[in-house]
């Protein structure tokens, strides 16, 4: 029997358009790596932000994708945690475990890894995908919960959790607002409620995320607008909020987050900027605020996936449509015009 040497895959084409192409299957390059058959795989707004021409750093030609479950297919000698047969989430962020970031937590800026899947090398919008360091990088699929929700655990949770939750400094009684009604700030406010906030308001002008958002714990939804920080400063007698969490990446809603961080309170920033925003300091520099900047490190993946499997956070509702990988480009379509659709995040199947 010839085994194939050759996988379809989601590239990043060279005039900005996904485009699906014949590609050879990854090969196992260290030890540490693993080769993952994908099973189910997502689109993240980064990949459009790519798309778009926003991430410089990343050339025509990639495999797209960062986030996704699989099956182990083979190992490198170093591996010890994984097998293959082994089912496994596949993390948005390499881990080698070992160098003087990791150890400090900022997986995110490994010296031999950080964000690279779908970036710096071959993504996860593909049938086969190499991954480096596969023990700091996978996770075992929990029996708890369905896979559609913890593929959440790749990227929107953890992301939202370390970038929003905690640099927001959210702690029990506070108020939050979060700016931007995507996945990923979905995500912030789903884990937000951990910290039980007394306020917990959702901005977007997404009527539909809206809807969810209320779904999901909001406890007030505004309409991004002209009248939005009018809004937020009426339901908080005009101090703002302690918390607010940037998740979109534009400079209309990080001026709105300037507008309604109440004194003492915290921004921040999780959304990708694809151009310059204002810093307003003549208004905020006597207000005693921060603002933070992080990309997710997956530190807290693990804790997620136990709370998830405990039914304590259920992400499923984010999954609002399901495409088939031969279906890619229309999978792509859809999320990209996601008001349209009222699209949250896309599942991609791909054993279906």
């Amino acid at each position: 029997m010839t085994i194939p040497t050759t996988m379809r895959a989601l590239v990043y084409g060279d005039k900005g358009a996904p485009v699906v192409e014949d590609r050879p299957r990854p090969q196992i390059l260290a030890p540490t790596d693993a080769i993952v058959q994908m099973v189910k795989g997502t689109i993240c707004g980064t990949d459009l932000h790519i798309l778009k021409g926003d991430v410089a750093t990343c050339s025509p030609g990639r495999i797209l994708g960062h986030e996704g479950i699989g099956l182990v297919h083979a190992t490198g000698a170093s591996v010890t945690t994984f097998k293959p047969g082994d089912r496994v989430i596949i993390s948005c962020i390499t881990s080698c475990m070992s160098c003087e970031y990791c150890r400090k937590g900022l997986a995110s800026h490994c010296v031999d890894g950080g964000w690279v899947l779908g970036h710096t090398i071959d993504g996860t919008q593909a049938e086969y995908v190499r991954i480096p360091h596969a023990d700091g990088s996978l996770h075992h699929v929990i029996s708890g919960a369905s896979e559609a929700a913890q593929v959440m655990c790749s990227d929107v949770l953890p992301t939202g959790f370390e970038c929003g939750v905690l640099s927001g400094r959210v702690k029990p009684g506070s108020s939050v607002a979060i700016v931007g009604g995507g996945p990923v700030g979905l995500g912030v406010m789903l884990t937000t409620q951990l910290y039980s906030p007394s306020m917990l308001i959702m901005i977007t002008r997404d009527q539909n995320r809206l809807k969810v958002a209320a779904s999901l714990g909001a406890t007030h939804c505004i309409t991004f607008g002209p009248n939005a920080a009018e809004e937020v400063m009426a339901l908080t007698g005009g101090r703002g909020v302690d918390a607010v969490i940037e998740a979109a990446g534009v400079p209309g809603t990080f001026d709105l987050c300037q507008e309604i961080v109440a004194v003492g309170g915290t921004i921040a920033n999780l959304g990708v900027h694809g151009c310059k925003v204002d810093l307003h300091l003549d208004k905020l520099w006597h207000k005693n605020i921060s603002i933070t900047t992080s990309l997710v490190d997956t530190v807290s993946t693990g804790m997620l996936l136990k709370l998830m499997g405990s039914g304590k956070i259920n992400p499923e509702a984010l999954v609002t449509h399901t495409f088939r990988f031969a279906k890619m480009l229309d999978a792509y379509s859809t999320f990209g015009s996601a008001a349209k659709h009222e699209a949250i995040k896309v599942l991609i199947d791909f054993e279906s």
